[in-house]
């Protein structure tokens, strides 16, 4: 009968922990608003595997410019792809501006995606 009745307590408090893992300051849940921010230039993260080359997405800015994408769960990544010969940004206007083409979600998330706060 004690283990049924601890078993609510003994849940929250694995609740309460595992939500720490997660949160903290300027991180909220992501809702699928699209405009969310979904990545910035900052690495708060503390992955122990790390991100494998050429798994990124590619996506097409307002300028016709390919850039590259990797979610991660908490931590987003992204750059600008640049001609390995002649260092020019890849331009090439093939897809509409906002596409997206490829797997974005690398092979080890680990957890759901949360997104920046927008300070709401």
């Amino acid at each position: 009968m004690m283990v049924k009745s601890s078993f609510p307590l003994v849940m929250g408090v694995v609740v309460l922990v595992l939500s720490g893992c997660v949160g903290g300051d300027g991180l909220q849940q992501y809702n699928g608003n699209s405009n969310a921010i979904i990545a910035t230039s900052q690495d708060r993260g503390s992955d122990k595997v790390s991100i494998a080359d050429g798994h990124a997405a590619i996506v097409y800015d307002p300028d016709g410019c390919q850039g590259w994408m990797i979610d991660d769960g908490v931590e987003g990544y992204s750059g600008r792809r640049f001609d390995p010969k002649s260092g020019l940004p890849i331009c090439n206007k093939k897809y509409p501006p906002g596409t997206v083409i490829g797997q974005y979600q690398s092979d080890s998330p680990g957890i759901r995606d949360y997104v920046p706060s927008n300070g709401n």
